[in-house]
């Protein structure tokens, strides 16, 4: 692969892998690839139905997936499939480095700006901040769990583990940086 190959396919919209991954496992309707990104991915990569269903129809355009109506009496239903172009195309970008990884949580910028809104009101924030954490995190440690049990039996698992495990050390942090913030918040204050 040229240089020129290796520059265009790293400035290629994201989603498109993130979409040849999940096909890379199973064919999945739309439905199913926002409720992987809702789930699955959800820790690191999001996208909503206006980015899914056009990247779909720019990928089968593309020649790297193939869909096929299989629809249930009068409920309309496509689903995708990776093709081997797909695969060559997922595992070529898989090898290039990573460009950026960044974290963006709006969180964070209202906190950054906290002073426009003062101490109770960004307390407010990490609060929310904070509950979301929990919820992801129990939901997170399950996962590690169920994929500790069936690391071995699936190729696939140990990967799904790492990045689970990833995402409870990051939320761990959080909570610890959230009683922190929530402490200096509430001695402002008063």
């Amino acid at each position: 692969m040229h240089r020129e190959e290796k520059n265009e396919m790293a400035n290629t919209k994201k989603i498109d892998y993130a979409i040849l991954g999940l096909l890379s496992h199973e064919p999945l309707t739309g439905y199913e690839i926002k409720q992987r990104m809702n789930t699955s991915l959800q820790m690191f990569w999001g996208a909503s139905f206006g980015s899914i269903y056009p990247t779909l129809n720019i990928l089968e355009k593309d020649g790297f997936v193939t869909s096929e109506d299989t629809s249930i009496n009068a409920r309309e239903r496509i689903s995708y499939t990776i093709t081997t172009l797909g695969r060559k195309h997922l595992k070529e970008w898989l090898l290039i480095p990573v460009e950026k990884d960044e974290i963006r949580y709006e969180t964070l910028l209202k906190l950054f700006f906290g002073t426009e809104n003062g101490a109770i009101g960004t307390l407010k924030h990490i609060v929310a901040f904070e509950q979301k954490v929990n919820e992801k995190l129990e939901v997170l440690r399950a996962s590690v769990t169920i994929l500790e049990q069936s690391r071995d039996t699936e190729e696939e698992h140990l990967y799904y583990l790492l990045t689970a495990e990833f995402g409870v050390h990051t939320y761990e942090a959080y909570l610890k940086w959230c009683k922190v913030a929530k402490a200096e918040l509430r001695k402002r204050g008063k």
